[in-house]
């Protein structure tokens, strides 16, 4: 196993012939965002939804590589994850590993259908979104044609350039940190709090 670099992701070379694509600009904004929704969405599901729809770029023969199977639209993108939120729930072996990550991390959680139906739906939405910024073969409205997101970053006022996005997702990174330090402290509090009553 390697690692692959190109200017807009990067790869994880698992085996010969076979690219796993890891967008780590991701990570800023989704988990800020799912810090700051973790109460009503599954934080775990919402950050994995962000990384499993990339498996259809994965599995791209060719360009355009976010056009296989429509998982980069709304619409698709929404279904997919919505399921797959649905199906982990109903995998208890992987709710109980999201809830022992969770403990790690220090972050209070309790696993539900709907905050896992809606994490897996808004995580791929929130995917989506941000590489319809950074990729103009994404057509986050299929099946209408077209990227507005791309064109208005690329032709406004103030361009946001791939350079801007990174920048931007980085900043969003720290105030993620920032949030989940709130949540480790709040964990942190309700554990003594238990531990005294």
């Amino acid at each position: 196993m390697y690692w692959v670099y190109d200017s807009e992701i990067i790869c994880v070379q698992l085996f010969k012939g076979l690219q796993l694509p890891f967008t780590p600009y991701h990570f800023g904004p989704s988990g800020f965002l799912g810090l700051v929704l973790r109460r009503w969405i599954d934080l775990p599901m919402f950050l994995l939804a962000n990384v499993i729809v990339d498996v259809e770029v994965l599995f791209a023969p060719g360009w355009p590589h976010h056009r296989v199977w429509h998982w980069h639209t709304f619409l698709v993108g929404g279904i997919v994850g919505a399921v797959c939120g649905a199906v982990l729930y109903l995998a208890r072996p992987v709710r109980l590993v999201f809830e022992r990550i969770m403990r790690l991390l220090r972050i209070r959680y309790r696993s539900c259908l709907v905050g896992m139906v809606l994490g897996g739906m808004t995580g791929v939405w929130m995917h989506v979104f941000i590489d319809s910024l950074y990729h103009f073969d994404v057509e986050p409205f299929w099946p209408k044609t077209g990227n507005p997101f791309y064109k208005f970053a690329r032709t406004g006022d103030v361009k946001i350039t791939p350079d801007r996005i990174g920048i931007i997702c980085i900043v969003f990174f720290v105030f993620a940190v920032i949030l989940y330090a709130a949540a480790v402290r709040s964990f942190l509090k309700h554990k003594h709090t238990d531990a005294e009553g």
